[in-house]
């Protein structure tokens, strides 16, 4: 029984496995990055990123339809373009970064939608805005699992001042002039990150691997390496069971897999150790001198 139910989809279908691994790579980068985004009161900015990689995606899908490597090439600079407009905005004018990337997601969404329907059919429109988890073909997987390798890469190398950002900036200010660095780099990995998770979700569901997992972290250790790990462990579970959930029920496999990841979150706020709300009901010691 639990063999028909957890394992044989991903025997008998190819297509199933390869959703596996493509989900299991958007884990190990996502989790990690969604802790930070989450730890710099970020998160937001990730999914208004989210959205900010579309335009230049259906720029590469009206050049050249649904290729891998003109719509990962134009989703990367649109990406960068929004942060780096939206950096220039906020310290030229009276506008705060977080409203000024409001601003231009909101654009960006329009402009890439618009832009994908004077071509495409609503099947494509759909491909671009929610993915094909279930169609990922050997570059795309190669392409997820690059961003993956590099991701933890660069995090192992700017670990250090990515804490101390989080942590304490302005000793990081004091110290040392890496702080700046380190954030433009990691923007750059949320910018790849989500074109990988763009191929995989869509533009309106990547950034749910990022964030959801570490919210759910958020409530089982205050530890950030902790975190990072049951970031880690939570999305690849997510989507191994919203795959699973998606083959025995025949709902979309992207959003059964965010939507687990959901559930997980939920069940993190009412039973994690750290501040979930069931431990707020337990009457806890009273202090003794």
């Amino acid at each position: 029984m639990l063999y028909d139910l957890l394992i044989e989809p991903f025997v008998v279908f190819d297509f199933m496995r390869r959703a596996l691994v493509g989900a299991t790579a958007l884990a190990l980068s996502g989790g990690p990055v969604g802790v930070f985004l989450m730890l710099r009161r970020m998160s937001l900015t990730g999914d208004a990123m989210a959205h900010a990689i579309l335009p230049g995606a259906a720029v590469g899908f009206l050049l050249y339809g649904l290729s891998l490597p003109a719509m990962t090439i134009g989703g990367l600079a649109a990406g960068f373009a929004v942060a780096l407009a939206a950096g220039l905005v906020a310290r030229t004018t009276a506008l705060k970064e977080d409203a000024a990337l409001a601003a231009f997601y909101l654009i960006s969404l329009a402009l890439g939608v618009t832009l994908v329907s004077l071509r495409g059919s609503n099947v494509d429109l759909l491909h671009v805005l929610f993915g094909t988890v279930l169609a990922l073909d050997d570059a795309t997987l190669l392409l997820v699992a690059g961003i993956a390798t590099v991701t933890l890469g660069a995090l192992a190398l700017l670990y250090r001042p990515l804490v101390l950002e989080c942590v304490d900036p302005g000793f990081l200010r004091s110290v040392s002039r890496a702080g700046a660095a380190a954030h433009l780099a990691f923007l750059a990995l949320v910018v790849i990150n989500l074109v990988g998770g763009f191929h995989a979700l869509g533009t309106l569901l990547a950034v749910g691997m990022m964030m959801l997992p570490a919210a759910s972290a958020r409530f089982w250790s205050g530890d950030i390496t902790v975190m990072i790990g049951v970031s880690t462990l939570v999305g690849m579970l997510s989507g191994a069971a919203g795959l699973i959930l998606s083959y025995h029920t025949g709902l979309p496999a992207g959003p059964s897999i965010i939507l687990v990841a959901g559930g997980a979150y939920i069940a993190s706020l009412l039973v994690g150790p750290v501040d979930g709300l069931l431990w707020r009901l337990v009457p806890g010691r009273h202090l003794e001198a």
